[in-house]
């Protein structure tokens, strides 16, 4: 089954050539790989590419194992290209498998890395550079440090429901209750029951993405970091802190004196969890005030399923699930996410007047337009319709705003110009941000 990746395809073809190195960037198995061996190269043969100027490299592989060496990889693709009058691609899979080496010339400085190949070759005139790498040891900040402005990013999510939607084909409501459940990571269309699925997922939590994360940055308390991943899988969209997740894991497991656990080391694993995206971190923004508070914020995971998984496949209340998948659905389309906050002078039960702060769920913005975004499953009553309407009216601004719902089929615009559409009508329509 080949699954479509339109939009990543297309952002590598607008990079091909432009003196930067490509970068493939995402959590592990999402298809970066896939993206870049398989569609990506398909397109290239499809213009007239050959295969003897593409040199495919995958360090994962024990026939690719002495190109690990940073110097040896250099020498061969220089060697391959050099005094050629022919443009070549190089393609590098996993490039995180690199080792570090001693630099021959002044072997107690400072080890010669992948980076320092990479920037070496990206000299050529005609080469063309392109590499994926396992978030575990190949993060998108040390990226941008390394290769000193001189890298494309692509990051790749798993499928949106797009994507899903498009492989599977039949009810869209059933697709979507499925997608909801299981998430988008791409094998998940080839496992061949739901038992299949369900371990498939649980596996990748456990055995792939903790363990990296445990090796990379040699975590000491794996039981703190499994106890923080619960956590955060059990409240996505509700707003926490550091603090909060701290007090939380020392109540819960009776922590006190020299095993209590700290706030800073609470932080740390929090942003490890972030570094090898597996959540993603959504700030508030105050939207009169034009400023970022600096807690409590929301943690959104990067795939549905794998929090599904991480809970046991307990907690299916949707009002969450359906919060996060728009969540993800926005960073797809390359938006930056906030959380709204306005404010209202509203009287107590004693007739005090009072400042009262309201959410909105998404300011979801791209370029220089803003979209205001509440996610709504279900508007049973007039109150909570009004509820969900109210922080549109406090922005006082003629930004589009959406309420999203799975309680009405057809979209519609009410009174003030809100726009009431499905959840899987806004999934599918890529043209509405």
């Amino acid at each position: 089954m080949e699954i479509k990746r339109d939009r990543y395809l297309n952002k590598l073809i607008s990079f091909m050539w432009d003196g930067q190195i490509k970068v493939i960037t995402g959590i592990r198995r999402c298809g970066k790989s896939y993206l870049l061996k398989k569609l990506f190269r398909d397109y290239l043969i499809s213009t007239g590419v050959t295969d003897d100027i593409i040199i495919d490299l995958a360090l994962d592989l024990t026939s690719d194992i002495r190109y690990r060496n940073p110097l040896e990889l250099t020498e061969f693709v220089r060697k391959k290209t050099e005094g050629e009058n022919r443009q070549f691609y190089l393609f590098v899979d996993e490039i995180q498998m690199s080792d570090e080496v001693a630099n021959p010339y002044h072997p107690d400085g400072r080890k010669i890395t992948f980076y320092d190949a990479l920037n070496d070759l990206n000299s050529l005139s005609n080469l063309d550079i392109y590499v994926t790498g396992s978030n575990s040891k190949m993060l998108s900040t040390d990226i941008l440090t390394e290769f000193r402005g001189r890298s494309d990013e692509i990051r790749v999510h798993p499928l949106s429901f797009a994507e899903y939607y498009s492989a599977v084909g039949g009810d869209k409501a059933d697709a979507f209750d499925d997608y909801a459940f299981y998430g988008g990571m791409p094998l998940i269309l080839s496992r061949p029951n739901e038992a299949a699925k369900m371990s498939y997922l649980q596996s990748l939590v456990s055995e792939v993405y903790l363990k990296d994360i445990i090796e990379r940055k040699n975590i000491k308390k794996e039981d703190v970091l499994a106890s923080i991943l619960d956590l955060l899988c059990s409240s996505v969209g509700s707003l926490t802190n550091p603090t909060n997740i701290t007090n939380t894991i020392n109540s819960k497991q009776k922590r006190s004196g020299d095993n209590i656990v700290a706030h800073n080391t609470v932080k740390a694993y929090i942003d490890y969890l972030s570094d090898a995206f597996l959540f993603s971190e959504c700030k508030r923004w105050d939207v009169k005030g034009k400023g970022y508070f600096d807690y409590p914020n929301k943690y959104y995971c990067e795939d549905i399923g794998l929090r599904n998984a991480r809970i046991g496949f307990r907690q299916q209340e949707m009002t969450h699930i359906m919060e996060n998948i728009l969540y993800n659905e926005l960073a797809i389309r390359d938006c930056t996410v906030d959380v709204g906050v306005v404010y209202s002078n509203e009287k107590d039960a004693k007739g005090t007047m009072k400042r009262v702060a309201r959410e909105i769920d998404f300011i979801a913005s791209f370029g220089g337009k803003r979209t205001y975004i509440q996610s709504a499953y279900a508007l049973l009553s007039e109150e909570k319709a009004e509820i969900e309407n109210k922080p549109f009216s406090l922005t006082k601004d003629s930004f589009p705003k959406i309420i999203v719902r799975s309680d009405i089929r057809k979209r519609w615009y009410d009174d003030n110009g809100i726009l009431n559409i499905n959840v899987i009508d806004f999934l599918l329509d890529d043209s509405l941000l």
